[in-house]
C-alpha cells in the first residue's frame, strides 16, 4: 500500500466518494466537500491517501491547521479506511504518515475527536498511538446521516497526540507487542461495573464519588452493532459513560490508557490523577521516602511504578504522558477549578502509591 499526499481537486473528489462509502452519509452537509479540502491543503492542511497496487484509494487521513494556547497544531478531522482494507493496520499506518508530515512542519500536537464507546478506535488511540484525553464534548456534531452515528448523541472525547513525547514514541515502537502493565492496575476501582445482559452488557449507575489515584471506566464491546439493533440500550450506555467522564475529568483525572477485554465483552479506560494535581505529601515518613527515591515521591501516574524504581519484566511501558497545564503548575488539587479539591481519602491513597514505588472513521 502506497501512502502519499493528495494535491489535486480530482483526488479530493475521490476522498469525498470514499467518505460516503465509509460513513454511509446520505446528507451532503455531513461531507467535507472537495473545494474545502483543496483550499485547506494549500494553506497548511494535511491530506494523505493510501493506494493499492491497482491504484484504488483504500483510505485517507485529513487534518486542518489549528491553534491551541498560542501554538500551531493540526486538528485531524477524518481518518477513513475502506471496508475491504480494514483489519490490515492501514489506519495505524496512515496516522504514522500524518505524524511524520506534522513533525516535518514543526508541529508536535495533533488532536481529534473519537467516540469513547468504540473500543477498536480506543485501542488504536491509546495502546498503539499513545494519546491522552482530558476533554469530553457532549453531542459535538449533532444529528448525523451516518448509520454509524445514528441513534445516540454524538458525544466525543478529544484525543491529544503529543508527537515528540517519549510515551508516544514507545507505544509506536512497540507495534503489536503488548506492554506489561503494573499488577496494581487490576485493583483500581471500577466507576461503573457493568451488569449481565443477553447480547450486550448493560450499564450500571456510575459511582461519581470514588477516590484514589486511578479509577476505571467500563464500556461495552460491540457498540456499533448495538446502536441500530438496540438503540435504547445504546443510549443508556451513552448517558452513563457521559456522566462518568464529565465528573472525573472535572475532578482532574485524565484518560491515559485503554484496556480491551473482548472475552469479557467490554473495555476499560484508565483514568489517573497527574502528579501535579495531587496534594503535596506531608509527614516525616513520606518526606523520608521522597529523599530515598532521589528527592521525589512522585509515582508514575500511568503505570504505578516510581521514577526511582527500575521496571520489572520485559517491555514494560513506564513512560508518562505529560499533560499540558491549563493553569500554572502547582501541587494543588484544584488545577482546573479553584472550587475542586481532593478529599483526605484521595490524598491518603495517592501518598500510599507514592511510598510503594503503573477501524475506521474517527468522527
Amino acid at each position: 500500500m502506497q501512502i502519499r499526499p493528495l494535491t489535486t481537486l480530482e483526488e479530493c473528489r475521490r476522498v469525498a466518494v470514499l467518505e460516503k462509502v465509509i460513513w454511509g452519509y446520505t446528507d451532503a452537509e455531513d461531507l467535507v466537500p472537495p473545494p474545502v479540502l483543496i483550499v485547506s491543503i494549500k494553506r497548511g492542511g494535511i491530506l494523505l491517501g493510501a493506494f493499492d497496487a491497482a491504484g484504488e484509494m483504500q483510505g485517507f487521513v485529513y487534518s486542518m491547521p489549528g491553534v491551541k494556547d498560542g501554538r500551531l497544531t493540526q486538528w485531524s478531522h477524518m481518518l477513513g479506511v475502506a471496508p475491504e482494507a480494514r483489519a490490515s493496520g492501514l489506519g495505524f499506518q496512515l496516522k504514522l504518515a500524518q505524524r511524520e508530515r506534522a513533525l516535518a512542519m514543526g508541529i508536535d500536537l495533533v488532536e481529534w475527536t473519537y467516540d469513547p464507546l468504540q473500543t477498536v478506535n480506543a485501542h488504536l488511540n491509546f495502546a498503539r498511538l499513545g494519546v491522552v484525553v482530558q476533554e469530553y464534548e457532549v453531542n459535538v456534531y449533532g444529528e448525523s446521516s451516518s448509520p454509524l452515528h445514528r441513534g445516540t448523541p454524538t458525544d466525543r472525547c478529544i484525543a491529544e497526540w503529543h508527537l515528540r513525547e517519549p510515551h508516544v514514541e514507545r507505544r509506536i515502537a512497540a507495534r503489536r507487542t503488548l506492554a506489561v502493565r503494573d499488577a496494581s492496575l487490576g485493583h483500581a476501582p471500577v466507576v461503573n461495573p457493568s451488569k449481565p445482559g443477553d447480547r450486550w452488557l448493560r450499564p450500571a449507575e456510575p459511582d461519581l464519588s470514588l477516590e484514589g489515584c486511578r479509577v476505571l471506566v467500563e464500556v461495552p464491546e460491540g457498540f456499533g452493532e448495538m446502536q441500530p439493533l438496540d438503540p435504547g440500550l445504546a443510549l443508556d450506555w451513552r448517558l452513563a459513560t457521559r456522566a462518568a467522564f464529565l465528573a472525573y475529568f472535572a475532578r482532574g483525572y485524565r484518560a491515559v490508557d485503554f484496556l480491551r477485554m473482548p472475552d469479557a465483552r467490554c473495555g476499560r479506560y484508565l483514568l489517573a490523577l497527574p502528579p501535579d494535581h495531587r496534594p503535596e505529601p506531608r509527614g516525616v515518613g513520606v518526606t523520608l521516602a521522597a529523599q530515598m527515591s532521589g528527592g521525589s515521591s512522585r509515582s508514575d501516574w500511568m503505570t504505578g511504578t516510581s521514577s526511582g524504581q527500575p521496571p520489572r519484566g520485559p517491555e514494560r511501558d513506564t513512560s508518562t504522558p505529560r499533560m499540558p497545564s491549563r493553569r500554572a503548575p502547582s501541587m494543588s488539587c484544584s488545577r482546573l477549578s479553584p472550587t475542586i479539591n481532593a478529599s483526605p481519602g484521595a490524598a491518603s491513597t495517592c501518598r500510599s502509591a507514592a511510598s510503594k514505588m503503573l477501524g475506521c472513521g474517527f468522527m
